[in-house]
């Protein structure tokens, strides 16, 4: 172990020593968060430690009125990082700034037609990824107990997964790839699953993956991320190769999981 190793365990150790979630609320929030069902004792422990680190090395305000707390803070900080569990904190560099409205907020867009002229929209969100910039949710859909989590949807790990996705640059529905993986077959197989929602939706047939990802390339490798950690034997069932691919990125099994921990 060199000297940069040891300094990151020293300051991992420190951090943990003085800003661990306390017992307590941590009880508290592996009852509600999505993040921790089905998890095994040894997981549920090393998503506490990356939660407690992410909470410190994370910027949280309140927007709009509201007024954040240890709960709010905590749960959104074990979703998060239920995504980057076997793959380390570093995933998450290079920004640092959460924001957290009451319920959805309003953004402008701009975009351009088909002859170039420039257009201004207005579009209501209930969360955000900026490339290399802060991270926005709406609590009223990031909340446990919610019709968008009892649907098996978290806006906590789509936007997350946005910002894995942004790894490479522009969210593409690329993230950068383990050396062990296949750039062509991921390619390939998330192509084709793509285009089969396109498809399906076009024949107003069921789809088994929410429409929204069909929006473009970004929105559905978020959508599938979703599906994998929360509707793994729905997504396994529809799309077998492309659970194979997200398995081998995320480096988790969730349908593995949920079998053993039932």
């Amino acid at each position: 172990m060199n000297w940069l190793d040891r300094f990151h365990r020293w300051r991992k150790q420190r951090q943990l020593r003085h800003g661990r979630i306390p017992v307590i609320l941590w009880e508290q929030i592996s009852n509600e968060a999505l993040a921790c069902y089905h998890l095994s004792p040894h997981e549920l422990h090393r998503l506490r430690e990356l939660a407690s680190l992410f909470l410190q090395r994370k910027n949280f305000s309140g927007a709009g009125g509201l007024v954040l707390d240890d709960r709010m803070r905590a749960l959104i900080a074990a979703e998060a990082c239920l995504l980057i569990l076997n793959l380390g904190l570093e995933y998450f560099d290079g920004w640092l700034e959460i924001i957290v409205y009451p319920g959805s907020f309003v953004v402008e867009r701009e975009q351009r037609d088909a002859i170039g002229l420039l257009h201004k929209r207005r579009a209501v969100l209930g969360g955000e990824a900026w490339d290399r910039g802060p991270l926005i949710l709406a609590w009223e859909d990031a909340q446990p107990g919610t019709l968008a989590h009892s649907g098996g949807s978290s806006v906590i790990l789509h936007e997350f997964a946005h910002k894995l996705d942004m790894l490479n640059g522009t969210a593409n529905g690329m993230p950068p790839l383990h050396p062990d993986m296949d750039r062509h077959d991921w390619t390939r197989i998330f192509n084709h699953a793509y285009e089969q929602l396109r498809a399906r939706i076009e024949g107003q047939l069921h789809t088994g993956i929410d429409p929204y990802g069909a929006e473009n390339p970004a929105e559905f490798f978020a959508v599938v991320s979703e599906a994998f950690f929360l509707l793994p034997a729905q997504l396994y069932h529809h799309h077998p190769d492309l659970y194979d691919q997200l398995r081998l990125f995320y480096r988790q099994d969730p349908l593995q999981r949920n079998a053993e921990n039932t």
